[in-house]
């Protein structure tokens, strides 16, 4: 489903856990992040903020606020980008990521740059820091899709917020799910239910191992997730393709962004209570 590429696989549609989601997207992005990096680096900028395929920028849509002297988390934070920007901005980042090789990268572009964002190995299941630790932790693209777990992951980013901290994130739009992962007019017709959250699985062909999991959740299920955990949502954005955007990215591209939203950017306050 998303923008990688696989190695002889079959897909399937059926239940998968926590570990085995971790175990085969980790590796996957292992395996795929120098692809990306060449792919994707000169788009995504070594200090730039992307939202999504679109192109919209945190610069022009404010999601996070103002960073400035603020603790920041990003999970999912692949090579960094986005964390440095953060730093470019006055902010103090943290990245986190469940792949080695994209923290490699992070760290080569952290030399070439000058501008360095301390990262770590971990899982937005498990996050390794204290109670209390952050003002914002945002993801982009970055980890909320490959997590079995969510509800934990939801609970473990308000156990790390301060109160009136904020959580941002931007998803795979969920009505996309009803959709070939297709950029041509294959990916126009609805050819799944949208209520349906069975995850997308890849295996190896050679090794029979599961390579990659894609999890599904409605909108609904977001809010749902969110004010269980003790958040207020407060935005909700769907970037339309801009004029002038040709980039294919995956299922991504003008021809289906005229018609139908890609990406889901939402952003919570924490405040100060989960409910469990």
């Amino acid at each position: 489903m998303a923008d990688h590429l696989p190695q002889r696989v079959r897909v399937e549609r059926r239940s998968v856990d926590e570990d085995e989601s971790r175990r085969a997207n980790g590796s996957e992005w292992d395996r795929y992040s120098d692809e990306y990096q060449a792919t994707h680096g000169v788009f995504l900028g070594d200090a730039g903020f992307v939202w999504g395929p679109e192109g919209l920028t945190e610069a022009e849509a404010h999601v996070l606020g103002d960073v400035a002297g603020r603790d920041v988390l990003e999970v999912g934070s692949g090579a960094g980008q986005c964390s440095r920007w953060v730093a470019t901005h006055g902010g103090w980042p943290v990245g986190l990521d469940l792949s080695w090789r994209q923290l490699q990268h992070s760290r080569r572009i952290d030399q070439e740059t000058g501008v360095s964002v301390p990262s770590v190995l971990g899982t937005a299941t498990q996050l390794p820091f204290a109670d209390d630790s952050f003002d914002v932790v945002f993801c982009s693209f970055g980890a909320l899709q490959f997590v079995a777990d969510i509800e934990a992951a939801v609970h473990e980013t308000a156990r790390v917020l301060r109160p009136a901290g904020r959580f941002a994130f931007s998803i795979t739009h969920p009505t996309r799910w009803m959709f070939p992962d297709d950029p041509g007019s294959d990916g126009l017709t609805a050819s799944q239910s949208y209520w349906d959250r069975t995850p997308y699985v890849e295996i190896d062909d050679d090794s029979g191992q599961v390579s990659y999991v894609e999890h599904h959740r409605t909108l609904g299920d977001w809010v749902a997730l969110l004010t269980g955990a003790g958040f207020f949502l407060e935005q909700f954005l769907e970037p339309e393709w801009p004029d002038g955007h040709e980039r294919i990215w995956g299922g991504w591209s003008r021809l289906r962004g005229a018609l139908t939203p890609g990406t889901a950017i939402m952003a919570a306050r924490w405040h100060g209570h989960d409910p469990r």
